[in-house]
């Protein structure tokens, strides 16, 4: 690095050259050369958490008397710029590093005391009038920061990308089911034909799963909405005031929506991540849910001639470049892919937050990384998969009708009136000549023509009260 685009910047291990224009100093120019792993750096969400932290403990700090008016109003300034993401460029530090993220936090005291200076007009690095860890860092420390910002940034997201993108697919997904809820279809067990369902009803069950994801997400708002700020080093609020956390928990409620509280244990704030692990394994249940849906979609519109072929998926792009006119159902494939990084994160956030050791978890980095991931994934996906897939698709009535008809399973509803044994002669017979099972009660004379047809009528197969042996 060429010496006039550095500039010379200290911390407590001496002199560190950092780039001019960079508003971090020292210490995260040392972790910048530390941690050259994977190129991957913070979320905007979790940069906007870490402001919002700042942005707040300055407040409660002016509050509480202890930063003079002058001093806060720059770094209420600086951190709003942080908030706002007007300052990422000078957040570099990658997501593998210490595992309490101290130089992530260590990070945002620099880039924040710089840039205060720059607004009073003082040079970058002077640490005058804010200093790094005695103004921006006051009543705070890595360990109750980093995972404070990890919980508010998830829990904004959530609320923010995640719920209302499932809100959006729980809708589509009811008005389907009411479209087509007049539709009768065979059902499906261990894949093979069962008795009678209406299209609806399996649509009606989607948009169900979709209702308790949004239950799960809401869920994990609330868990993440206790804050492990006011612990600092190790849980005990050393070196913080007593009313410093209600303050600040206060400015952060009226800034997100979200009431966010202390944590009723600092200890188990700061050791343990169960509140982390738990929001993730919400995550991970709603994956599961959204996989199967979009599972059972793509094998229901499977074909479109030699397949299921029930429903129809709107025509999105070209699906092969080989073969002419196939239409392949990528939204469907693209949400199940989500669904499987999701749960893989899942397992990586698990095992990170079985790793806390005594005082503290040593793995916040990347499980914030990971939950955020999570949470953006499924809401983009989700986004995507109700747009461009769920709200086209058709129901091709005919198929449901033929399918019905050819199915072995419409036997299900003779057997109180026949006996197990010989309705299973019968479904044996269907599958041996490929004549329906109709056919063959009509050519037998099993039941009067009356009689069968109402035995055999595959809308009162659908509803609850009939007749008929138990089993899967």
């Amino acid at each position: 690095m060429k010496a006039e685009s550095t500039r010379i910047e200290k911390d407590s291990m001496g002199e560190m050259s950092v780039p001019k224009s960079a508003l971090y100093g020292a210490s995260t120019q040392r972790a910048v050369l530390n941690f050259p792993i994977s190129g991957q750096r913070f979320s905007r969400p979790f940069i906007r958490a870490l402001g919002l932290i700042k942005w707040a403990a300055a407040q409660a700090n002016a509050d509480l008397g202890l930063l003079d008016s002058h001093r806060s109003a720059f770094i209420v300034q600086a951190a709003e710029e942080v908030v706002e993401g007007k300052l990422d460029e000078h957040f570099p530090l990658d997501i593998f590093q210490t595992g309490s993220g101290t130089s992530t936090n260590t990070n945002a005291n620099e880039v924040i005391s710089n840039r205060s200076c720059q607004l009073a007009g003082k040079p970058i690095g002077a640490k005058d009038p804010v200093h790094p860890n005695d103004h921006v860092n006051m009543g705070q420390s890595s360990n109750d920061v980093i995972p404070s910002a990890i919980h508010i940034s998830a829990a904004e997201q959530l609320q923010h990308c995640l719920d209302p993108a499932l809100e959006k697919l729980h809708g589509a997904l009811e008005a389907k089911a009411k479209e087509f809820w007049d539709i009768i279809k065979i059902g499906r067990t261990h894949l093979m034909d069962a008795t009678p369902v209406r299209l609806g009803q399996e649509f009606g069950g989607y948009a169900r799963q979709v209702f308790y994801a949004r239950e799960r997400a809401r869920r994990a708002v609330e868990v993440l909405s206790e804050l492990p700020l006011g612990g600092t080093a190790v849980g005990t609020g050393l070196n913080r005031q007593l009313e410093f956390p209600a303050k600040v928990m206060r400015h952060l409620a009226q800034r997100t929506g979200i009431k966010f509280r202390e944590a009723e244990n600092h200890f188990e704030a700061q050791g343990a991540k169960d509140g982390v692990v738990e929001a993730s394994g919400h995550l991970k249940t709603i994956a599961v849910s959204l996989f199967k849906i979009a599972n059972d979609i793509r094998w229901l519109g499977s074909g479109p001639r030699c397949g299921i072929g029930e429903i129809r998926l709107p025509a999105t792009q070209p699906g092969s470049s080989i073969m002419p006119g196939k239409v392949n159902p990528v939204l469907c494939e693209a949400l199940m892919m989500v669904c499987a990084q999701v749960i893989g994160n899942d397992s990586c956030v698990t095992w990170s937050g079985a790793n806390g050791n005594f005082e503290l978890n040593v793995m916040m980095p990347v499980m914030a990384h990971n939950l955020l991931e999570s949470i953006r994934l499924l809401g983009n996906a989700c986004d995507a998969f109700c747009e461009k897939c769920v709200i086209g698709i058709e129901a091709n009535e005919e198929r449901c009708r033929e399918l019905v008809e050819l199915s072995m399973a419409m036997v299900t509803s003779l057997a109180p009136k026949i006996g197990y044994d010989r309705a299973a002669e019968i479904a044996k017979e269907s599958a041996r000549t490929g004549k329906t099972v109709r056919e063959i009660c009509l050519e037998k004379k099993i039941l009067p023509p009356a009689e069968l047809e109402h035995a055999l009528d595959p809308v009162a197969m659908t509803e609850p009260g009939g007749e008929g042996s138990s089993g899967g």
